[in-house]
């Protein structure tokens, strides 16, 4: 079993792993021990904060004494190294650092995960007891539900490492965050949201708990809901309603036990449930004010004895509303409406309380379901790099850049809007609402873990999103009840993006065999067929097998010319409608479609290769901006790493891809930046590595090349990678592997957090075509078959409808 990556709390500076379920919001746990990132209220923020939240402990014997008290939490340092662009992980909120000063810290942690589980061990020679503790929220791959819970679980394991029975506590706080917006700003307990806000005492099925809600809102207050804290201890001490840590200091370090701080021991005829001290505050908070609370859970070890504490922070805000812009033209007749869209999961539990309850109940078989996961991963052939990476595409899906309606509908933004997206829009909420056909292209992990829901995408598009004409606009706007975007400017790019059209030719068929059926297929075919049809005729009136004129692409521009960019992407769902007209039994439109694509591919191989790669050649009247002709562009076969995908074979001539993929790379994959000039936004740096969007390595650069070719994105890195591990160029794909991992190693940027226009950008979710490259497999439910590649020898984590598990291969 490959063992995690074991990070030093100084070198995971910008290590912030998010905890939540699919559509619920986050908190992240961070290499120091320290909770950051608050996310709860439907919106992005990656300055979201909750102040005093935290963990501590106390530990002492009575002879020889001991009695030390420590946060769980390495000490912030002070860093005088320069910021990395666009990126905010490494930001500690200022009360973290006034805690540090009040109280103790622990000397240092090491911080190790597999997602969803992160692990932090606390060090500190003055403690008689070791602490590690182990973060995560369930995660079922296929279980959408299960995998939705809006809930941060936290099981500490203490050890006494001394020679002396040890008696001690194990303290938890949270801050009642209900009433709050999740962007205003929070000072101690003082926030313009908050008022109102009560804590209550629960002590039932061997937990303590308490309920923080806010009786003064009104149902459909955006931020009414409920928050826990739980331990699981029937007899866990607690301070219910605090505001100041001196507060929660004297609670935990002198009079968590009363007034003798070995009464617990030596008198076993005192009760467990002991008077708290201080007293308790009662009655709802002030007006701008709120209440934190706090538990204490006891434990009594002999040397060399182990106890394990668990802890679970839940919440409940079940009323998101279209609090975010829109793209297309104002509608003023809407005036100030809030269109309701609600969350799933908060049509599963009523409240955070019986989220609680479930967990509970549950507790062991999602924790081993879950860990049944994370093992899969770690007892496979991928190395530590690919097993902590490729764990992390889940990540994307349970970020606030996606979220389930309260009627299942599953959307998703681009990203986040964050450190990337300030020049145009802030950094709070959602990046390029929703659905981004084109962007979306790139995301395979979601279709692995849960494919009901990129098949509840598809539906969306088909359903909603169709002009009656059959194009389709690539963004959706919601509700769905609501005028999409037909006939009008849209944005990123203007008119529908044509790559976004293809692709979802592209995704309908992935979804066909990920379970989705020939029966869900032969429903949505003719809406297949109507968008095909939209596309000859705009694209290639003329039947040439060849794409002209101006093609709106993810690039935000518009391309034109003969390029194999949209060549490729246009190849490939010729495929893959050949196969899918096949499976639904139309004969004659198979023959049409295998016609075409043998036309088109013959067009495109004889017009761009060079001998070289891939180039792009203008048409009368083609204007050159924003194209990057004899350029090498990473993604100029996007269509043939999807048509490996979906097991459809070679597109063009093999030595031709697989020398432009060579060249792709040798060209394309940058070592060192600092001499580097950035037009747009700096995703590589300093000594970083990263394969560029674009080059021209012989010259003839446009006076407007293509937009973003300087930068460097992961999505496209990905799929780069991902095709050439397709083709049996492993060295080249390592090469791109490495850069990325390099720069996302927690040192200067995240490993959960890959940016593009905002964070947790969902463009990154090409990576797991990297594992299933690796494999060397494709999956076709329908079929019920597992196609193996050559030459993959291993044991390879695999995915199939309602299971999970290793394809092991062992010579040819």
């Amino acid at each position: 079993m490959a063992e995690a990556r074991p990070i030093p709390h100084r070198d995971g500076r910008f290590v912030a792993m998010p905890l939540g379920g699919i559509g619920t919001g986050n908190v992240s746990i961070c290499a120091d021990g320290g909770l950051r990132q608050w996310q709860l209220h439907n919106s992005g923020n990656h300055r979201g904060d909750l102040p005093w939240t935290f963990f501590a402990i106390r530990a002492g014997c009575i002879e020889p004494p001991v009695d030390v008290v420590r946060v769980l939490q390495a000490p912030v340092p002070d860093v005088d190294a320069p910021r990395t662009p666009l990126v905010t992980d490494d930001e500690v909120p200022g009360w973290q650092r006034e805690l540090q000063q009040r109280w103790q810290s622990v000397e240092a942690t090491t911080f190790s995960a597999t997602y969803p589980e992160a692990q932090v061990d606390y060090h500190d020679d003055a403690l008689p007891v070791s602490v590690q503790m182990v973060a995560s929220t369930p995660m079922v791959p296929g279980d959408v539900d299960e995998s939705s819970l809006p809930v941060a679980t936290f099981t500490f394991e203490i050890t006494n490492t001394h020679d002396q029975r040890i008696y001690g506590w194990l303290g938890s706080t949270c801050q009642n965050a209900v009433g709050s917006d999740g962007y205003s700003p929070v000072d101690g307990v003082s926030s313009r949201t908050y008022g109102g806000n009560t804590n209550r005492l629960l002590r039932e099925a061997g937990w303590t708990k308490v309920i923080m809600e806010n009786g003064s809102l009104p149902p459909d207050h955006p931020g009414a809901g409920q928050m826990v804290l739980a331990t699981d201890s029937p007899t866990a001490t607690s301070l219910v309603q605090w505001q100041s840590p001196e507060e929660f200091g004297t609670f935990l370090g002198s009079r968590a036990w009363g007034e003798d701080p070995a009464g617990l021991r030596l008198a076993p005829w005192m009760p467990d449930s002991l008077p708290n001290s201080p007293r308790e505050a009662a009655g709802p908070s002030a007006a701008g004010r709120t209440w934190n609370t706090g538990l204490a859970h006891r434990f009594d070890l002999d040397p060399g004895e182990t106890t394990t504490v668990r802890v679970m922070i839940a919440w409940h805000f079940g009323n998101r509303y279209t609090d975010f812009g829109q793209f297309g033209p104002s509608k003023e007749q809407w005036g100030p409406s809030r269109f309701f869209l609600g969350n799933a999961y908060a049509r599963r539990h009523p409240n955070a309380e019986a989220v609680v309850d479930h967990v509970t109940d549950r507790w062991d078989t999602l924790a081993d379901v879950t860990r049944s996961w994370v093992d899969t991963l770690r007892g496979s052939s991928l190395s530590p790099d690919q097993t902590e990476h490729l764990a992390a595409q889940a990540a994307y899906l349970r970020s606030p850049s996606c979220f389930r309606t309260a009627t299942g509908r599953f959307h998703g933004f681009e990203g986040v809007l964050g450190a990337s997206t300030r020049m145009w829009n802030g950094d709070l909420g959602g990046s390029c609402p929703l659905n981004c056909t084109h962007v979306w292209n790139y995301a395979q992990a979601v279709s692995a873990f849960y494919p009901s829901l990129e098949q509840n995408m598809r539906e969306t598009e088909f359903d909603v999103m169709q002009h009656a004409s059959g194009y389709l606009p690539h963004r959706v706007i919601a509700p769905a009840f609501l005028p999409q975007l037909w006939d009008t400017h849209i944005g990123g790019p203007e008119e529908p993006a044509l790559d976004g059209m293809l692709g979802s030719v592209l995704k309908t068929y992935r979804e066909v065999r990920r379970g989705a059926g020939t029966e869900w297929l032969a429903t949505y075919w003719p809406n297949v067929c109507r968008l095909l049809d939209h596309i000859h005729r705009r694209w290639d009136p003329e039947r040439t097998g060849l794409l002209h004129g101006i093609q709106p692409s993810t690039h935000d521009i518009d391309l034109s010319g003969i390029n194999s960019f949209m060549g490729t992407l246009w190849l490939a769902p010729l495929r893959a409608a050949e196969e899918m007209a096949t499976r639904v039994g139309e004969d004659q439109t198979t023959e049409d479609f295998g016609d075409r694509l043998t036309h088109a591919t013959s067009g495109y191989d004889e017009a761009l290769f060079d001998g070289n790669h891939y180039v792009q050649k203008l048409e009368e009247g083609d204007n050159a901006d924003f194209q990057w002709v004899t350029g090498v562009l990473s993604d100029q076969l996007i269509g043939q790493w999807w048509a490996h995908t979906l097991d459809l074979g070679h597109l063009l001539p093999v030595d031709h891809v697989r020398t432009a993929l060579r060249t792709v790379v040798a060209t394309n994959l940058r070592h060192g930046f600092a001499d580097f000039t950035h037009g747009y936004r700096v995703f590589a740096d300093a000594d970083d590595s990263g394969l560029l969007m674009c080059s021209w390595p012989e010259g003839g650069r446009p006076a407007v090349p293509t937009r973003y070719a300087d930068e460097v994105w992961t999505g496209i890195e990905y799929q780069v990678a991902a095709h050439c591990l397709q083709e049996g160029l492993r060295e080249e794909a390592e090469q791109v592997l490495d850069a990325v991992w390099q720069r996302y190693d927690g040192t200067r940027r995240n490993p959960y957090n890959e940016i593009e226009c905002g964070d947790h950008y969902v463009r990154a979710m090409a990576g797991w075509s990297v594992l299933e490259a690796l494999g060397g497999y494709t999956v076709d439910a329908v079929t019920r078959t597992v196609q193996i590649g050559p030459g993959r020898d291993g044991r390879w984590p695999i995915m199939l409808p309602g299971a999970w598990g290793w394809l092991v291969r062992d010579g040819d």
